[in-house]
């Protein structure tokens, strides 16, 4: 049994679409990043990562390749979910908490929930999504940000 933590935060924009745990979400703003810089993944992946020993996401899919600009981060999760089967480790639970003063996240948790779960090829119930705000304290409290972070169990 091992044990990986993960964590991500991007910068809030005009002009990018916003998704979170492969759902996109009708927002004024998006996430800049590279790809679709969807934080709650990149938490999971760099949390996978780490629980098996195999670096990072920067590592495995750098920002410095024009073959990642704009992938999905649903990919890069199956890639990592393959890479970690290849180790022999599979994931026992994925537990999250998002941070963003907006939007509001109770709506779209379940579905983020079934999404990270089925790229990972795991049951629904071990995969739980939390969110709560910064109170308006520095860069998620003033909306400028959104970050993400994960906790996962592989055995």
């Amino acid at each position: 049994m091992r044990i990986g933590i993960g964590y991500d935060i991007h910068k809030l924009v005009h002009n990018r679409k916003l998704v979170l745990g492969g759902k996109p979400i009708q927002f004024e703003k998006g996430l800049l990043g590279h790809s679709d810089a969807d934080v709650v993944v990149h938490a999971v992946c760099d949390a996978i990562l780490g629980a098996a020993g195999l670096g990072d996401i920067g590592m495995h899919f750098p920002d410095s390749d024009p073959g990642y600009k704009d992938i999905c981060s649903m990919e890069i999760l199956a890639k990592i979910c393959a890479m970690l089967k290849n180790k022999g480790y599979g994931i026992g639970n994925i537990d999250l908490t998002v941070f963003a003063e907006n939007p509001r996240l109770s709506p779209y948790k379940a579905e983020m929930e079934a999404n990270i779960a089925h790229t990972a090829g795991i049951d629904k119930e071990l995969v739980n999504v939390k969110a709560t705000t910064a109170e308006g304290l520095g860069v998620i409290g003033k909306g400028e940000a959104i970050a993400a972070m994960c906790i996962v169990l592989i055995n």
